[in-house]
This record gives structure tokens, sequence and C-alpha cells, in this order.
């Protein structure tokens, strides 16, 4: 009998999707409910700041361009009281030189940074990683 027990099930597991963009929410959201993981959304940083703390969500995926808040006075907010944990995943559509990113690196909660638009696989891959879960496997034929 092997054992699986080292990596957890997506479905025990809650990502908050923070992105003003319905398209580019929606479809982060349909990857990872794809992938088996519960969610939660929102769309400004004041509704992410909420939620966060509501639901103590397992991993965040951030974008930095919001409206209410910017994503970098998020990420100071969550890095204070019981989000402090919570790892972050940077989701951005600008272009960010070397130095904003690797500044955004360096915040505690940051895990890494992906930028739009958003590959599936990269995305997941990574998600996987960060939880230490395992992809579901899909049955042949679907």
């Amino acid at each position: 009998m092997e054992n699986t027990s080292v990596f957890g099930k997506p479905a025990d597991k809650l990502i908050l999707i923070v992105d003003d963009d319905d398209s580019v929410r929606e479809l982060i959201e349909f990857i990872v409910k794809k992938e088996g993981f519960r969610i939660e959304k929102a769309s400004d940083g004041e509704e992410a700041l909420s939620k966060a703390r509501t639901t103590n969500p397992d991993l965040i995926l951030l974008d930095l361009m919001l409206p209410k808040f910017g994503g970098f006075e998020i990420l100071r907010e969550l890095q204070s009281d019981e989000t402090g944990t919570i790892p972050i995943v940077i989701i951005t559509g600008r272009y960010t030189d070397r130095s904003t990113s690797d500044m955004i690196k360096q915040e505690p909660n940051v895990r890494d940074f992906i930028e739009k638009p958003v590959k599936p696989q990269i995305l997941t891959s990574l998600i996987h990683k960060l939880l230490k879960t395992q992809p579901v496997l899909r049955k042949m034929g679907n």
C-alpha cells in the first residue's frame, strides 16, 4: 500500500483569488477549480483583506493593480496579525522591472511571482508545490 499522506488533497485547500479584472479572475478560478481546490474571490483590496481574515485561505493569488488599495498596501496589511503566515503569489500584468520584482519577492509572505497572461501549467504546478498537494489524477477518456 503506497503512502500518499505526504501530500494534501486539493479539496482541503482554500485559495483566495484577488483580481479586479473579471475575465482574469474567472480564468484563474477555472484553472484552480479544475485542479480541485476550493476558492474564494475578491475584486478589490478591501474585499481581499476582509476575506483573508474571515476565510483564512491556504494561499492568496494577488494582482498588484487593485482599486481601493494597491497590491503593496495589501501585502503589508496581510503581514500583520492572523494573516501573516498565508503564502502569497503575485500575479501581475504590468511589466515589472527586476528591482521591483526583487523587492516584492523579499516581502516575507510572497512565495512567487507570475506574469499575465497566466499560463495554466505554470500556475497549477506552482500552487501544488506551495500547498504540497497532488494533482487529481484525471481518468483517461475525459
